[in-house]
Order: C-alpha cells, then structure tokens, then sequence
C-alpha cells in the first residue's frame, strides 16, 4: 500500500490516478508493443535468412500491415494484462491498476473491450482531464477506473470501504 510520497501532496493508495501518470503508463506500454513488435520482426527476418540466405532480402510490410499487426499487438498485450494482473508494465512500474468501477479486476470480454477502445481512440484520456473522477471517455462508457495501487501482489482490498477510507479529502 505504500509508494513514494510527495510531503505536500500524499497519493492515496487506491484513489483515482490522474492523466500525467496515465499518459506515462501508456507511453511505457506503448514501447514494449513496439519492442515486443521489433524483436518478432528480427526473429522472422533470421529464420528467412537461414532458410535461403541466398535469396535473402529484409521483408517490406505496407504501411496499412504495419499498424495493424501494432493495433493487434496492443489489444492483446492490453487484454491480458488487464484481464489477469489489472496492469501491463507501465502501470506496475507507476503504481496503477486498471479497475471495474465494482473494485474487481476486469473480466476478459470487458478487458477486450477497453484495449479496443484504449487502441483505437487514445485521444479519449483526454476526457480525465475534467472528469471529476479522473476518468476516461472509455472508463465513463465501459464502466472501469484506474487507481493508484503500488500493491505488486494484486488488488488487495479493494471494497468501496476501504477505497472511500484511501480518499484524499474533499474528494
């Protein structure tokens, strides 16, 4: 339950995370799609060059191929992350934990469901700005939040209670 804290401005644990740590997650996490991306393309290219080095020449994917094996790539390292941990590497690395707004780990469909959205429309983060619950457009449509959780093990306790006790006040 415990992160680093700043004296002036402590991060409740489980309180809604806001769109800088957000933002920073998602660039995280969108580098290891790309890596992720990088290093199955190098893998493919070497066994081309083994089969027939002769005839070896660096395979030229169309654009239009390029960002949709990237889009995939992301739905799915998003999905699973969601779907079982509640986060991908970003997230684990600024403390944040993707949420249904009943504080349970998103189920598959529903993470399915917002890394689609998340892939498709990132410019909905956007909309955390001025929602009070520091929410996205895809959390206010799909019903899921993001908190802050430094928790490596798992959610942890995640009741309304003990979310509403985390709260800093006036919130």
């Amino acid at each position: 339950m415990s992160g680093p804290r700043r004296p002036d401005r402590p991060i409740a644990a489980h309180g809604p995370a806001g769109i800088v740590t957000r933002s920073l997650a998602a660039a995280v996490d969108t580098a290891v799609v790309i890596a992720a991306d990088t290093v199955v393309y190098w893998g493919l290219c070497g066994l081309l060059y083994v089969w027939s080095p002769r005839s070896f020449r660096w395979p030229q994917l169309p654009t239009a191929m390029i960002g949709i094996i990237g889009a995939t790539t992301a739905v799915v390292y998003l999905t699973v992350c969601w779907a079982t941990v509640g986060r991908g590497y970003g997230g684990s690395l600024f403390g944040l934990r993707v949420l249904s707004v009943d504080h349970r780990l998103l189920g598959w469909p529903h993470a399915t469901l917002r890394a689609v959205c998340c892939v498709l429309v990132p410019i909905g983060l956007l909309w955390a700005l001025i929602s009070p619950r520091r929410r996205s457009l895809q959390d206010v449509v799909l019903r899921s939040m993001v908190v802050y959780d430094w928790n490596r093990d798992g959610p942890g306790d995640l009741s309304p209670a003990t979310v509403a006790a985390h709260r800093p006040a006036g919130r």
